[in-house]
């Protein structure tokens, strides 16, 4: 057999015949999509596929553009390793993690997604998950959104990175002259969204998966992120159904003017005048508007006329949202139980059903917290990942049977609701409780604790 001169683990293209040489010891699993076969393996009875790209990098000319389809690779592309994150500010040590969860290297170079595939898919649900991190922070390749579980129990799970701060949100005079007519204007990473829903649209047969039923999922940000991809005219008919969790942010959203100006102030705090080009302000690295206070998190989403249009506040006072199932809901250590509530008032409101919910256990491991589950707690839970998330790891991550028992609860009513009809008007799961979909007059919700309880929303306190 020839010999392998070079190797980038997570990106190389590798010759088939070399493919036993390289992963000898892993049981291996392979999958042609639209751009190419893929080489992932089998773990916990589930093909797990890493470093799946979706889009093209968005480098050079690239930054600051909508995301379109990645290039074909001849041969076989290993998927075996995670590729870096989209860039955000870490800790020097390459150890300690931020507040979204990431440690080391990223890369602007970083739109690419992991799979957990049930071993034998045939018109699986599929759910697209968007990560947490205020919108700068954060991964999709976390232990917390582990798919395994989900994909054991017969869901196919995409977890993508999509572009963080200035790199996702940024408007600036220089960059709408030079942009292409009708192009997005700022809100990458909602084009990043719009790119894997189509990717999946492409794909999604080649996995096993059923392309009519594919949910939006998120959490904090990456809920506001499910919250405005209900409003994007271009993301209509990609998907089916929405999970929102802890981000139910509606709010006016900022004019092109007003965001373009944000833009002139962000590019001075980084030294550049207030007519810099966009050939200048794609000179400037990624780690400096990473890193600077001034641009960090990003300038906002703004309504561009072109690729977004409308806020979804907006489209929902008007009942022109997108009309799906949502589920929404938060945990009663924070606060937010109140814009759930409201935002499943509104979009329960126009045909699909809305399922509320809040988050009430307090694992055994977590002692501490004594107001209630904190922000993120319900993760590990909603996708039964306790073994595999953060959360979990050091001094106090004791998980016991307890813990892991409430786990199944509540990961069976999010495998219910992938499951589900879009007609629907209940669900049934933690162990038989019929979940009625929230109206003002019935004021339904869920509450998980020890167990699920259907209780009134109207005395369910926001949070601390």
């Amino acid at each position: 057999m020839r010999a392998i001169k070079t190797l980038a683990i997570g990106a190389s293209l590798i010759a088939s015949n070399a493919i036993a040489q390289v992963v000898d010891g892993i049981d291996t699993v392979s999958v042609a999509i639209d751009s190419g076969v893929l080489v992932g393996q089998v773990e916990n009875d589930v093909k797990v596929f890493r470093g799946v790209p979706f889009a093209k990098p968005p480098v050079g000319e690239m930054r600051w553009r909508a995301s379109v389809a990645p290039d074909s690779w001849p041969g076989q592309r290993l998927a075996l390793t995670n590729e870096p994150p989209c860039p955000q500010p870490v800790d020097n040590n390459g150890r300690t993690t931020n507040g979204g969860g990431v440690a080391g290297v990223q890369s602007e170079d970083c739109l690419y997604l992991t799979a957990y595939v049930p071993p034998n898919a045939e018109d699986a649900p599929i759910v697209l998950w968007f990560y947490g991190g205020a919108a700068f922070l954060g991964a999709g390749h976390l232990g917390s959104y582990n798919g395994t579980s989900n994909a054991q129990n017969g869901v196919i799970t995409f977890a993508i990175n999509y572009r963080l701060g200035s790199m996702a949100n940024f408007n600036h005079p220089a960059l709408t002259e030079v942009a292409p007519v009708d192009e997005p204007l700022g809100n990458y990473a909602l084009t990043d969204a719009v790119a894997a829903l189509e990717w999946i649209q492409r794909n999604a047969e080649a996995f096993g998966g059923d392309p009519d039923n594919v949910t939006i999922a998120g959490q904090s940000a990456g809920g506001a992120m499910v919250v405005n991809l209900l409003s994007i005219p271009s993301a209509e008919g990609l998907y089916h159904k929405a999970i929102i969790q802890s981000g139910a942010i509606l709010r006016q959203d900022q004019t092109l003017a007003d965001a373009e100006q944000r833009g002139i102030e962000a590019a001075k705090a980084l030294g550049l005048s207030d007519q810099a080009t966009a050939d200048e302000l794609r000179t400037v690295s990624a780690q400096s508007f990473a890193y600077n206070q001034a641009t960090r998190r990003g300038l906002g989403t703004a309504i561009d006329g072109r690729f977004k249009t409308v806020s979804t506040l907006e489209a929902m006072q008007s009942g022109n949202e997108i009309d799906v199932p949502v589920m929404v809901g938060s945990n009663t250590g924070e606060r937010g139980f109140s814009s759930a509530r409201r935002l499943a008032s509104f979009a329960g409101d126009e045909g699909a059903g809305a399922w509320l919910y809040s988050f009430d256990y307090v694992p055994s491991f977590r002692a501490e917290w004594e107001n209630g589950p904190i922000h993120s707690a319900e993760l590990m839970f909603s996708f039964d990942s306790i073994d595999t998330s953060g959360w979990s790891v050091g001094p106090n991550g004791r998980a016991n049977e307890d813990d892991r028992a409430v786990a199944k609860l509540v990961n069976s009513c999010w495998l219910a609701f992938y499951r589900m009809d879009v007609n629907a008007k209940s669900l049934n799961c933690a162990n038989d409780v019929d979940w009625p979909a929230y109206t003002d007059s019935d004021d339904s919700a869920i509450v998980f604790g020890d167990q699920a309880v259907i209780a009134k929303s109207a005395g369910i306190p926001d949070g601390p």
